[in-house]
């Protein structure tokens, strides 16, 4: 299987002598195995200047990304909806797909580090000066007809299961693995599991969403909301019963302790021993 980088194209808390905002993009590669080691993720960094900020110094900066990496990506993830025509054109003169997605777990963890370590040794570092644009999301949707009427169920494993997780027999998934997320193998990870007699086609419609996470949401009614791409999100479940509700609120709460680490599985139904579909999750702070 080839790799998947996630990328970011946006300017950074630093002035240069004409008072102007450097830019810089960030190319790092996505873990997608609970066995990947740090170490082995590609990364890329270079400063672009204010006035060359276009998709054709991002096209170039891509190429000598994929020359230091010695083999282009299977696709780009990028999470900054407004720069979308910009980063989509880079990737498209690179032949390369480019999907707005919140899938960018090591991305967003390394620009953390560099606004904490990197940014505030340069020259011309402005603190607090490096606000992105907020952008309204769309309502959540409802499933197609052809996924609904599914059975789902709350469940729990412990961080050291997920550890045999390339043995499972998986349709389709991805992973990481969780000490990335600051987790220990005795750490509890909350989850779902979906049963549907249409497990196989669920687990590929799923595939091709970049999930991002699910979250409850009590703001209406309470619903079980399965975020994905870069606003996208979609009504999982309705829950009317307290016992299901308190279900809920007892997963959402595991979440948080488990810094935002849970899962989604699919199967055919309960007695299965296979997935049709297995993603490990992280709800993230994007910037």
């Amino acid at each position: 299987m080839g790799s998947i980088w996630e990328l970011d194209y946006y300017s950074r808390p630093i002035l240069d002598e004409n008072n102007k905002k450097i830019w810089e993009v960030l190319v790092c590669e996505s873990p997608l195995d609970t066995r990947t080691k740090a170490d082995s993720l590609f990364r890329y960094a270079q400063y672009c200047p204010s006035t060359q900020v276009n998709s054709g110094w991002l096209r170039t900066a891509l190429k000598e990304a994929i020359n230091q990496a010695g083999k282009a990506p299977l696709k780009i993830r990028f999470f900054r909806r407004q720069m979308n025509n910009m980063i989509t054109k880079a990737c498209q003169d690179v032949g390369i797909p480019a999907l707005a997605s919140r899938r960018t777990l090591m991305l967003n963890q390394w620009l953390q580090q560099r606004m904490e370590q990197v940014y505030p040794q340069e020259p011309g570092y402005q603190e607090g000066t490096n606000v992105s644009v907020r952008l309204e999301s769309p309502l959540p949707q409802r499933l197609p007809d052809a996924l609904e009427g599914q059975q789902w169920m709350f469940v729990t494993l412990q961080g050291a299961d997920f550890a045999e997780m390339h043995e499972w027999e998986i349709g389709f998934g991805e992973s990481f693995p969780i000490e990335f997320a600051n987790l220990s193998p005795s750490a509890r990870i909350p989850g779902v599991l979906i049963f549907s007699p249409r497990a196989l086609p669920l687990a590929g419609w799923m595939s091709g969403l970049e999930l991002a996470w699910l979250r409850l949401d009590t703001s209406k009614a309470t619903r079980l909301i399965l975020e994905t791409g870069a606003t996208e999100s979609w009504i999982l479940a309705n829950m009317k019963n307290d016992n299901t509700i308190a279900q809920a609120k007892a997963f959402e709460e595991a979440k948080q302790k488990a810094n935002g680490v849970h899962f989604i599985g699919v199967q055919s139904d309960a007695r299965a021993e296979s997935f049709a579909g297995f993603w490990l999750l992280q709800e993230v702070n994007l910037p």
